[in-house]
């Protein structure tokens, strides 16, 4: 059985920008070779046996849809390490208003705004995603745009019910 992963793709069927169909998306998995492939939701969530590049990934979905996106792509045992490791966890109760950010790059020294200024809001920095808590809900963060800017790489976020269908779907 070839290795689980998880591809993670940026912003695709937000609104109505950037529309690609999940039977398109799983097409394109498959045409570069992945195997029992599946997709989540709408949000560009896939998990698939096989080894694939995410530059790869990210050109033929742009020649099959049109649409670019940047792909993460994460193995399946550091996808479990970075869900487990979510420190807020325990007290986000409502997993449509908990985050996580996952991060294509390792980070270096964060500036973080003050918990005050958060304030009900919460975020916690791991070693490879962001995690964020809204008991508000997540339309009128009180974060700064400017935060994210601290970041190499891609990121990309996923509220914890969909990080939970990953899971589930990586586990079977």
């Amino acid at each position: 059985m070839p290795k689980k992963n998880v591809a993670l793709l940026r912003g695709i069927n937000v609104g109505t920008a950037k529309a690609v169909s999940m039977v398109d998306l799983a097409a394109v998995f498959e045409e570069l070779g992945a195997v029992d492939v599946k997709t989540v939701l709408r949000s560009g969530n896939v998990v698939f046996g096989g080894t694939l590049d995410a530059k790869a990934i990210e050109e033929r979905v742009f020649e099959a849809t049109g649409v670019r996106s940047s792909v993460l792509l994460i193995d399946a045992v550091t996808f479990r390490k970075i869900a487990d490791a979510d420190p807020l966890a325990e007290i986000a109760t409502d997993g449509s208003k908990s985050f996580v950010t996952f991060l294509s790059e390792p980070h270096g020294a964060l500036e973080l705004p003050s918990a005050e200024s958060l304030a009900p809001e919460q975020i916690a920095v791991g070693a490879k995603a962001i995690y964020q808590w809204f008991p508000a809900g997540s339309q009128q963060t009180r974060l700064p745009k400017s935060f994210w800017k601290q970041f190499s790489g891609h990121v990309t976020a996923r509220n914890r019910n969909t990080v939970q269908k990953l899971l589930a779907l990586l586990e079977s």
